[in-house]
């Protein structure tokens, strides 16, 4: 049995971490043109891998493939798709274009989310906790699901979801989006447990915090920028969970701003 991580613990700074080359490694980014997906898609490509990037609007897919281009890097692959449409069969087409082209996901970073609209239940959108559902937790499962079998092709694979502060303790008014992040935290819990003894397969997750991002901006529009953690500042995190991580360290969910803090951080994401 691998062993457990049963108490909090700490993880080493950015300067101190395993960060291993990724090269000749496919690491497929949700929500690649974001917050915390833009910088991590930069610094994979820059790390070797060939990144596939995944996003909404094609324009902004084109704007990040070019800024990888341009410095000579890896050419990543484009995965324009709107989660808050998508079937079954357009994860199986995602699944069936890697392992044509690659036979093989060495990396899953799931960054992609919703937001929704915040307020009273009473003011909620029932049509807009369904996309919520869709975008923030059956996407996930969805993509997840249909690559296992890609990952398990990997010598040594990990999958990564973001997870957020308000799913772990939910406050008024954060709506669907709050309980679509507990949802998403009880996946990663999930898969933690199933995957305990396969070796070459590691599952984790991160609750990045109050951090400089679009996604922030929207939750806090009053608040000073200046005074939070560039989105950038997670990226060595990420990095050493994609790669430089041994199996009896994983399945843990960090807190980044402990992390970033250099304080205990993590806990097991089993019972």
């Amino acid at each position: 049995m691998i062993g457990v991580v049963s108490s909090p613990l700490h993880i080493a700074s950015a300067e101190k971490l395993v960060q291993s080359p990724l090269n000749e490694r496919v690491i497929l980014v949700t929500g690649a043109t974001g917050g915390v997906g833009h910088p991590l898609s930069l610094a994979c490509a820059r790390a070797g891998a060939t990144v596939v990037l995944h996003g909404r609007i094609v324009r902004k897919l084109e704007a990040l493939y070019d800024e990888i281009v341009a410095e000579g890097l890896p050419e990543p692959v484009i995965l324009p798709l709107d989660l808050a449409r998508a079937e079954a069969s357009d994860f199986a087409n995602v699944a069936n274009a890697l392992e044509a082209q690659f036979g093989r996901l060495d990396g899953l970073v799931h960054t992609a989310a919703m937001l929704g609209s915040l307020g009273p239940l009473e003011h909620q959108s029932f049509d807009m906790w369904l996309a919520l559902l869709r975008v923030n937790v059956a996407a996930p499962m969805g993509l997840t699901r249909i690559l296992v079998p890609l990952l398990t092709r990997a010598p040594d694979a990990s999958v990564v979801f973001t997870l957020d502060s308000r799913g772990q303790e939910p406050r008024a008014y954060w709506g669907g989006y709050a309980v679509t992040k507990a949802a998403i935290a009880a996946l990663a819990r999930e898969l933690a447990d199933e995957w305990e003894n396969r070796a070459n397969l590691r599952v984790n997750a991160v609750v990045p915090g109050p951090i400089r991002s679009p996604l922030r901006r929207q939750t806090h529009p009053g608040e000073d920028p200046r005074e939070l953690p560039d989105a950038e500042a997670l990226v060595p995190l990420y990095r050493h969970l994609l790669a430089g991580q041994r199996k009896e360290d994983s399945e843990v969910l960090i807190d980044a701003q402990a992390w970033l803090a250099e304080s205990v951080c993590a806990t097991s994401l089993r019972p």
